[in-house]
């Protein structure tokens, strides 16, 4: 097996703004296996407020480049746990996860999908995030869209702007990234209305979420507060909803645990992504027949997709038909 990586750019169609700050490009980092003629492909990018340093997952890489590149090919449940003792940083795992999926498909001649007994039917259609910014340019590419659900960015709480919002009768989840205070989210949770929102993402910052109520009109949804299985039962009394990323989660071999996991303690759960390639987007696209909510809209947002798989138009998920994830450069 051959491993191969390189660094790129992925420049945004416009300024994406969230409460974290304004971003116009995200560097990412992409990941090839090949074996036998055949190449499998994962990524992960540089986001800030997880403090991700794509320079070190390099320098972690030509460290165990000979170790990944003398494995046999094995299942992907046991290269997962070979990749477990290098001491991978979760994103840098997860593209080295996802890569040898798509590869180990490819090479069996099935899709990920058959691989895992997968259900790929009746998906649940993705939501478009739409960026912190003035309340009636929100609202108008709400009107103006293609999408059905959408995901409102805001930071801080502006009650009159939640009203506003309200009473578009769309589907609409609102996500402050961390930026709600203690009394913000207290007056949400206790205001009937607020149930008309599919759900509320990290409404605090990380540690800070005791003052939810899980059995509140908010359905509060763990996104920072949710890194991993770990997590589940001590967010039970205050969440009703999580948010699995792929990358944050350290790939697709330890997300099927989670969502198995999750299911057991009765969470509503989201694919969410990042600002991701099709490369990113593809390997969440495949575990959307298990969830209740779908935030795979990262691709749609950038101008120069580097690949194609699977995809979301106008929120419908669209499942490659090819073996692995799917995943070819363009």
């Amino acid at each position: 097996m051959e491993l191969r990586f390189e660094l790129k750019q992925l420049y945004l169609k416009e300024t994406f703004s969230i409460a974290y700050g304004n971003y116009d490009k995200r560097d990412t980092l992409l990941i090839e296996l090949s074996h036998q003629h055949c190449k499998g492909y994962g990524e992960c990018v540089a986001i800030d407020y997880y403090q991700i340093n794509l320079q070190g997952f390099v320098l972690k890489l030509k460290e165990v480049q000979a170790q990944i590149e003398a494995q046999k090919i094995i299942h992907p449940q046991d290269f997962f746990k070979f990749l477990l003792n290098l001491n991978l940083h979760p994103f840098l795992l997860s593209a080295l996860d996802c890569a040898y999926w798509d590869l180990f498909g490819k090479l069996e001649n099935k899709s990920f999908i058959e691989l895992n007994n997968l259900p790929s039917e009746n998906l649940v259609e993705s939501s478009i995030t739409i960026s912190v910014g003035d309340i009636y340019h929100q609202i108008k590419k709400i009107e103006n869209s293609s999408w059905n659900k959408f995901k409102v960015k805001c930071k801080g709480l502006n009650k009159s702007n939640v009203e506003k919002l309200l009473q578009l009768n769309q589907n609409i989840a609102l996500d402050s990234n961390a930026s709600f205070t203690g009394e913000d989210c207290i007056w949400l949770q206790e205001n009937p209305d607020v149930k008309k929102f599919s759900y509320l993402e990290q409404p605090r910052s990380v540690g800070n979420y005791n003052i939810l109520k899980k059995e509140s009109f908010a359905n509060w949804m763990a996104d920072e507060d949710c890194q991993n299985i770990d997590a589940l039962e001590e967010l039970l009394p205050y969440y009703k909803s999580i948010n699995i990323k792929v990358m944050k989660c350290g790939g697709l071999t330890p997300a099927l645990e989670m969502i198995k996991k999750a299911k057991e303690f009765n969470y509503k759960i989201m694919i969410g992504c990042m600002t991701e390639s099709t490369v990113g987007i593809s390997a969440g696209c495949v575990l959307t027949g298990l969830v209740d909510y779908v935030d795979l809209d990262g691709a749609n947002l950038i101008a120069n997709d580097y690949a194609s798989g699977s995809f979301v138009e106008n929120g419908k998920i669209i499942l490659s038909q090819q073996p692995g994830l799917g995943i070819e450069l363009k």
